[in-house]
């Protein structure tokens, strides 16, 4: 079959010459190169005893929210599930009881909040979308663990812990 172009390369084989046969060059170039990175500045950190400055935007684990009084922001309206592309985020949504004013802002409250932390991208949707402002990414960073299970989290996880305690 005719190439498409009438341009060919003619590949030499010339013949090595005793230092390049014996890979002196390259031994000598890659030494050089290996004491070159030992006078650099390393690039890690040694992370137990120095901890890194993260960005302001960084997104850390999810909160729930409590306003001034101590009373949980979330209304279970449903829009940070709806905005959440991944679909990790779940409620299930139940109205106040008699005695329960202290605790809920308003008549219906979230009894059942869900995040599955394994599907979670960490996109700030659901922040962004939440009109009572009462989810945000402002957490460290979600610890590792063994089972699927532990990376439920439900309010017992995700709740901040009320003002006056």
């Amino acid at each position: 079959m005719e190439p498409l172009s009438n341009k060919r390369k003619v590949i030499e084989d010339k013949p090595l010459n005793f230092l390049e046969r014996a890979y002196l060059p390259a031994i000598v170039q890659g030494l050089a190169t290996t004491m070159k990175h030992f006078f650099r500045k390393p690039v890690t950190i040694a992370y137990p005893e120095q901890k890194r400055e993260y960005s302001e935007n960084f997104r850390g684990m999810h909160s729930l929210k409590r306003d001034e009084n101590g009373k949980e922001r979330c209304t279970a309206c449903g829009l940070c599930a709806l905005s959440c592309p991944a679909e990790a985020i779940t409620m299930t949504a139940a109205e106040r009881q008699k005695g329960e004013e202290n605790l809920y802002r308003e008549e219906k409250y979230a009894a059942v909040y869900e995040i599955n932390m394994l599907r979670c991208i960490f996109c700030g949707l659901c922040e962004e979308a939440c009109p009572k402002e009462a989810i945000y990414l402002d957490g460290p960073h979600v610890p590792s663990d063994y089972l699927r299970k532990d990376f439920i989290y439900g309010k017992d996880k995700l709740v901040e812990a009320p003002l006056n305690q």
